[in-house]
């Protein structure tokens, strides 16, 4: 990659938005490419996302666009940010200029119908890009004030994590490589889950006994299904795991956890949605979780609890009645061969 050459950026949310900072802070020339024509004038004339990033400044480094096509032909290197919902329906159309091109996804999310990750959806529409995935504890609100922050990026591919990290490697955001995209990405899509129950243990005054409780056994849980599927365990001892777990359910800068807390004082799923004004990943990917852990036969008692609460009118106690009840597991059962 020439010095010259600027980076995409897919996606003007709040997360597309710090990561095209951070870039720019690194000396990288960045395409920051969005939908909304309207949303791109005003980052160009104020230098601020108001809609998703309000009060960050947005360097100079950084050209809001909305031509996609040019975009990609510009740039050899891509990070996705758009949501779960709308990556195959924004890129299908420009498939063919994805070719050989490095793509990185960083959407924590799984396609409903199909119950794929955002990379495999990547390698389906452009089966000779590079492709890797980019996850761990980011909440992007720190991440643009210079909070200390470290991510992964995980692929195959050793020349493609050479390249992320020599971009996005700067002062205060630090960037390791993994060899498990699937493992890493699967991660960052299941912590959401278990992050709107965090949220909702919060708004409901549970003790910090029993939020420890809930994420020790969220871990095990995701774990166990990831393995199931095929991931290396200890990838979820590192930061794609256990680290973003941690964040997403501690704190109340995390979407999901917003969300989480909205239904547990109260408010419907839709209000809570409508409350955010954002994405929250993980109400998308309760119900294709469960149906998949239900197929696969993984015991997965957090996820159909959660699904029972948004979906079928229970509430967090019988739920959490439901789990003190249930026989007791191994405390780390994913390290055994014989599984639940």
């Amino acid at each position: 990659m020439t010095e010259q050459q600027p980076i995409a950026v897919l996606g003007g949310g709040s997360f597309g938005t710090v990561l095209a900072n951070l870039l720019a802070e690194n000396g990288q020339r960045v395409m920051l490419w969005m939908r909304d024509p309207e949303q791109a004038e005003a980052i160009r004339s104020a230098r601020e996302n108001p809609r998703y990033l309000k009060g960050v400044k947005i360097h100079l480094g950084v050209e809001p666009v909305t031509d996609l096509p040019a975009t990609l032909q510009a740039c050899q290197m891509v990070l996705v940010a758009l949501p779960s919902s709308a990556l195959r329906q924004a890129l299908q159309p420009v498939a063919a200029l994805l070719d050989g091109k490095l793509l990185v996804s960083t959407t924590k999310g799984i396609e409903a119908q199909s119950f794929k990750l955002m990379s495999q959806i990547l390698e389906e529409i452009a089966p000779n890009a590079r492709i890797g995935v980019l996850s761990g504890p980011n909440l992007a609100k720190e991440v643009a004030d210079h909070a200390l922050t470290a991510s992964v990026i995980a692929s195959e591919d050793e020349e493609l994590c050479q390249r992320v990290q020599a971009a996005l490697h700067g002062r205060t955001f630090r960037v390791y490589a993994s060899g498990d995209r699937f493992g890493v990405e699967l991660g960052g899509a299941l912590k959401n889950v278990y992050a709107i129950m965090a949220g909702m243990a919060a708004a409901l005054g549970m003790g910090e006994n029993t939020r420890s409780m809930l994420i020790t056994r969220a871990l095990a849980e995701m774990t166990r299904f990831a393995v199931h599927l095929g991931a290396n365990p200890m990838t979820f001892l590192g930061l794609a795991g256990v680290g973003d777990l941690i964040v997403t359910c501690s704190s109340a800068k995390s979407r999901n956890y917003q969300v989480g807390y909205a239904l547990g004082e109260g408010l419907g799923l839709e209000e809570a949605v409508a409350r955010l004004g954002e994405v929250a990943e993980g109400v998308n990917t309760i119900k294709v979780l469960k149906a998949k852990a239900e197929e696969q036969q993984v015991y997965m008692p957090l996820v159909a609890g959660l699904h029972a609460i948004l979906f079928e009118g229970r509430t967090l106690e019988q739920v959490i009645e439901a789990l003190m009840r249930a026989e007791p597991k191994t405390d780390v059962d994913f390290i055994s061969t014989s599984g639940f």
